[in-house]
C-alpha cells in the first residue's frame, strides 16, 4: 500500500491511496473460505462448495468491503501520522472511476486543510465588561415583594387601591380568554384603573389594551396573546372580576428570616437587604459574563483574519449528510455556520498554545464541587470525601454527564482566559440599564 498527499494550495491538497492485491488477497481469501465451509447451496453438501461458486456469488462483495475497510484505516492513520489538520472529512474524488474487477486500485480524496493564522489578545479595541448592582430601588422592591408573598390575603367584594383582582379577560377580536390576577397598582392606565376602582365581583369591565400596562409584555401574560400580538395591542376587552383580596404586608420580623433563609442566618433589614444584594448580584455576574464572552467571541471573529476552503467546505456541506444538497443549499449552510466554524479554529488554537484543555483531575475536581453545592442545598454542608468520591464515580461513569461537564468546564476556563488577558473595560450599571443597553 502507498499513501501520498498532493499539495494543491495551503488550504487544499489531495491524498492518493493505492492498494495492491497483495494488500487484500489474504484476508479476501479466508473470509471466502470460511463461507465456502459454511454456506448451504442446494445440489452441495455443506462445506463442499466449489470455491469457484464462493466467489463468483460472494467475491466482489467481500472484495469490496475488506478493501474498504483497508482503505479507511489506513487513510486515518496516515493523517494521525502527518499531523495534517483537516476541516471537514476527505471527499472521494474518483469514486465513479474505481473498476473493482481490476486487481490493484488507486483512490483520490480532496482534502480541507485548516489554515494557519494569529491570535491577537489582547485586541486594539476594549471590551466593556459589565458589574452589574443591586440598587437600592431594587432591592426595595425585592422587600416589598417579599412582604407581598408571604402577607396574608382577605377576600373583598369591592376593588380598592391596593387590591389584586382574579378575573377572565376575553375577546372574540383576538379569541382571547384568559384567567389571571393582577394587582391594580400594576395597571398603568388610569382610565382603565378608574373603571377597575368601586367594580364588584361578578362585573364585566370593558377596558382598552393600548397603554394598560407600562410594557406591552404584560399583554403576554394576563391576556395569553402572542409575543407578537403583545406589542402595540389596541383592542378592547372584558374582564370578568372573579375574586378581590387586599393583600396585608408580611412583618418584617425574625419569623420571616427564619423562614426564608434558615434560623438566625438573617436578623434585621439591612442583612436581608445585604443577603437579598449577594444573591441577585451573584446571578447578575453570570448574566455580566455570558455577555463578556459573547462580545470577545465576536470581536475575535472579526479581527482574527484567515481564509478558509470555501469551496471544499461547501461541497463536504453538500455530500455530508442523510440528504445530499443542491449547491445554492450548502452555500446558504456554509453562509449560516461559517462565524461558527473560524470561532471554533480560533477557540481551538487558544486552548492549545496556552494549555487551556481540561483534565481528568479538573473534571472530577468540578464535579465534586457541584455535588458539594447541591448537597448544601438539601442541609448537608460538610459532606465526607468518600461521599463524594462515589458520588462523583457515578456521575463521571455516564458519557452525557461527562459531556455536560466538560463543556461547563471548557467554558469556564476560556472565560477566565479571557478576564486576565483581553484588552477590557470594567463599567458599573444597574440591572435595568444593563438589559437596555447590553440588548437594545
Amino acid at each position: 500500500m502507498n499513501i501520498t498527499k498532493k499539495e494543491i494550495d495551503k488550504l487544499n491538497a489531495v491524498v492518493t491511496v493505492e492498494i495492491s492485491k497483495d494488500d487484500y488477497a489474504d484476508k479476501v481469501h479466508g473470509i471466502l473460505n470460511n463461507y465456502r465451509k459454511t454456506a448451504n447451496i442446494p445440489g452441495f453438501r455443506k462445506g463442499h462448495v466449489p470455491m469457484g461458486m464462493v466467489k463468483k456469488q460472494y467475491g466482489q462483495a467481500v472484495l469490496v468491503e475488506e478493501v474498504n475497510k483497508l482503505l479507511q484505516e489506513n487513510l486515518h492513520k496516515f493523517l494521525t501520522e502527518e499531523k495534517l489538520d483537516v476541516l471537514g472529512n476527505p471527499i472521494p474524488k474518483n469514486e465513479a472511476e474505481i473498476d473493482w474487477n481490476s486487481d490493484d486500485f488507486k483512490f483520490e480524496f480532496d482534502l480541507g486543510l485548516a489554515p494557519e493564522f494569529e491570535v491577537a489578545i489582547p485586541g486594539k479595541k476594549a471590551t466593556t465588561h459589565y458589574k452589574i448592582v443591586a440598587d437600592d430601588e431594587m432591592l426595595n422592591n425585592q422587600v416589598k415583594t417579599i412582604r407581598k408573598q408571604y402577607g396574608k390575603l382577605t377576600s373583598k367584594d369591592t376593588v380598592e387601591k391596593g387590591d389584586e383582582i382574579t378575573g377572565t379577560f376575553t375577546s372574540t377580536e383576538k379569541e382571547i380568554e384568559n384567567k389571571t390576577t393582577i394587582a391594580l397598582e400594576d395597571i398603568k392606565g388610569k382610565k382603565q384603573t378608574t373603571a377597575l376602582t368601586g367594580a364588584k365581583i361578578g362585573d364585566e369591565v370593558v377596558l382598552k389594551t393600548k397603554g394598560m400596562f407600562a410594557d406591552d409584555h404584560d399583554n403576554q401574560k394576563h391576556l395569553g396573546v402572542a409575543h407578537d400580538d403583545a406589542h402595540g395591542l389596541d383592542i378592547e376587552v372584558t374582564f370578568k372580576i372573579e375574586e378581590v383580596n387586599a393583600r396585608e404586608m408580611a412583618e418584617l420580623n425574625q419569623e420571616l428570616f427564619d423562614k426564608l433563609f434558615g434560623e438566625g442566618v438573617v436578623t434585621s433589614e439591612e442583612e436581608l437587604k445585604d443577603k437579598i444584594k449577594q444573591d441577585a448580584e451573584g446571578q447578575f455576574a453570570q448574566q455580566s459574563d455570558q455577555k463578556l464572552l459573547n462580545d470577545v467571541v465576536e470581536d475575535l471573529i472579526e479581527n482574527t483574519k484567515f481564509d478558509l476552503p470555501k469551496e471544499f467546505l461547501q461541497r463536504w456541506i453538500q455530500v455530508s449528510g442523510e440528504k445530499k444538497l443542491t449547491d445554492e443549499e450548502a452555500a446558504a449552510e456554509f453562509e449560516r455556520s461559517e462565524k461558527g466554524l473560524r470561532y471554533q479554529l480560533i477557540e481551538g488554537k487558544l486552548r492549545a498554545d496556552n494549555n487551556l484543555q481540561v483534565t481528568f483531575d479538573e473534571l472530577k475536581d468540578h464535579a465534586k464541587n457541584m455535588i458539594k453545592a447541591q448537597m448544601a442545598q438539601y442541609g448537608n454542608t460538610n459532606p465526607t470525601e468518600e461521599e463524594l468520591e462515589s458520588i462523583s464515580a457515578r456521575i463521571l461513569s455516564n458519557e452525557e454527564e461527562v459531556k455536560r461537564l466538560s463543556e461547563q468546564l471548557n467554558t469556564n476556563k476560556i472565560l477566565q482566559f479571557y478576564k486576565e488577558n483581553a484588552k477590557l473595560k470594567t463599567k458599573e450599571i444597574t440591572y435595568e440599564n444593563f438589559i437596555k443597553e447590553a440588548y437594545a
